[in-house]
C-alpha cells in the first residue's frame, strides 16, 4: 500500500517508516521539521536503502495539505504530526490547541476530500491522567491533566466522530505509554530539543556527558524502590504495532481503540541501573522533591491490543536501555543540526507562506 506518514522524520514516525518499508509498503512522508531533523531523510535512505519521498508540509497550512492529497495517490494515512512537550503545553495551552487539533482537523478534510478512509492515530495514554487502578484498560476514565493531553484527546474525539458519522472512514487510537530506545542500526534515534522532557533521553545526555547529573522526583513513592514506575516500550515494538493496526483496518475494515505498553511497570532506579549496564557507565543522579502532576505508578494493560492486532510487545528493558545508548554514543550531539526545539513558538516562526510549500510538495 502507499502510506502518507505525517510526521515521519520524528522519533516514532521514522521508526516506524523503516518497519512500514520491510513490510514492502511505498512511504511518503509530510513533516514541518518543527519537531525533527531533515537529516533523518539520509538516515532513512542508508538503513532501507531508498530515500523515502518526503514533503515539507505543515499540516496548519490548509492548501498544503490539499496540494499534497491533490498531487499524490494515499491508501492510508499514519498521524504523528503533533506539539509534544507536557511542561510547555501547560505554558502555551492555546498553541498546542492550534497546532495538534487544527492541523488534525485539515489532515482529516483533505483525507475525505480525496476519498481516502483509513487512518492510525498516534495517541497517548496521557489520556488517562492519573488512573485509579492499574493496569490501565482502554475502558478507564478519560481525565487529561494537561494541555498536550487535552489536546490528544480531543483528537481522538474528532476521529471517533468521523468514523461514528461516515461509513466509509476507519481509525485505529494507539495510546502509547513510555517510547524509549531506538533503531539498531543506532543511526536514527530520540533527539529531543533543549532540556529533555523524558526520563530516557535525559539518562542517555548525562552517560553522554551532555547533563551532569539525573534527578529523580520522589523516593517515597508508595512503589518497589520509592521511585516513581512506569511502563516503558521499545520503539521498534510501538513502530509493528502501526503496521498491524494497518493491517487490522484493511482486514477488518472497522476501528479500535487500543492501548500500547509492555504490561510491566520498572521504576526511575530500575532504569538508572539498567541503562548502567548496558552503557559501562555510572549515571550520576540524586533524589529530589516530587514533581506536581507526577503519580506512582502507570503501566498497561496491553491485552486488547494482542487479541485484535495480534501484536504484543517482545524487547525487554535491557535491549530498550542498549539500543538507546548505541544511538546516544553514535550520535552525542543528537542529529547535529539546527535545534529541533520542538517550541510552539519555533513551530509558528517555521511555517512557510502557501506557495513555498507548494513549491516543495511538486519538487518532492
Amino acid at each position: 500500500m502507499r502510506i502518507l506518514v505525517c510526521g515521519g522524520a520524528g522519533f516514532i514516525g521514522s521508526h516506524t517508516c523503516t518497519v512500514l518499508a520491510e513490510r514492502g509498503h511505498e512511504l511518503v512522508i509530510a513533516d514541518s521539521f518543527v519537531n525533527s531533523s531533515p537529516r533523518v531523510e539520509g538516515r532513512l535512505e542508508a538503513i532501507l536503502g531508498h530515500a523515502p519521498a518526503c514533503h515539507r508540509v505543515d499540516l496548519l497550512d490548509r492548501g498544503a495539505v490539499a496540494a499534497l492529497f491533490a498531487c499524490e495517490r494515499f491508501d492510508a494515512v499514519i498521524h504523528f504530526a503533533a506539539l509534544k512537550a507536557v511542561g510547555e503545553s501547560c505554558e502555551r495551552p492555546l498553541d498546542y490547541f492550534d497546532n495538534n487539533i487544527a492541523g488534525t482537523i485539515h489532515l482529516l478534510q483533505a483525507m475525505r476530500a480525496a476519498g481516502v478512509g483509513r487512518l492510525v492515530f498516534s495517541s497517548s495514554a496521557t489520556v488517562y491522567g492519573d488512573p485509579d487502578t492499574v493496569p490501565v484498560c482502554e475502558d478507564a476514565a478519560l481525565r487529561v491533566s494537561n494541555p498536550y493531553g487535552r489536546s490528544k484527546l480531543v483528537m481522538e474525539q474528532l476521529i471517533g466522530d468521523l468514523c461514528t458519522y461516515d461509513p466509509g472512514f476507519q481509525a485505529v487510537n494507539l495510546r502509547y505509554f513510555n517510547p524509549v530506545g531506538a533503531h539498531p542500526s543506532g543511526l536514527i534515534g530520540e533527539d529531543p530539543g533543549g532540556i529533555p522532557g523524558n526520563l530516557m533521553p535525559y539518562i542517555c545526555q548525562v552517560a553522554v556527558g551532555r547533563r551532569e547529573r539525573l534527578e529523580v522526583f520522589g523516593g517515597d513513592w508508595p512503589t518497589v524502590d520509592g521511585t516513581g514506575v512506569r511502563d516503558y516500550i521499545h520503539v521498534m515494538d510501538l513502530a509493528r504495532a502501526h503496521a498491524d493496526a494497518l493491517d487490522f483496518l484493511f482486514r477488518e475494515r472497522r476501528s479500535a481503540t487500543v492501548n500500547l505498553g509492555t504490561g510491566r511497570g520498572t521504576s526511575v532506579l530500575q532504569l538508572v541501573r539498567a541503562f548502567g549496564r548496558a552503557s559501562g557507565r555510572e549515571i550520576p543522579h540524586r533524589i529530589v522533591a516530587r514533581r506536581a502532576g507526577d503519580v506512582a505508578e502507570v503501566y498497561a494493560d496491553p491485552s486488547l491490543a494482542r487479541s485484535l492486532l495480534g501484536w504484543q510487545a517482545e524487547l525487554d528493558i535491557d535491549a530498550m536501555c542498549r539500543d538507546a545508548w548505541r544511538w546516544q554514543s553514535m550520535n552525542p550531539d543528537g542529529y547535529g543540526d539546527e535545534p529541533a526545539a520542538g517550541t510552539a513558538a519555533h513551530a509558528t516562526a517555521s511555517r512557510r507562506v502557501p506557495d513555498q510549500v507548494s513549491e516543495a510538495i511538486a519538487g518532492g
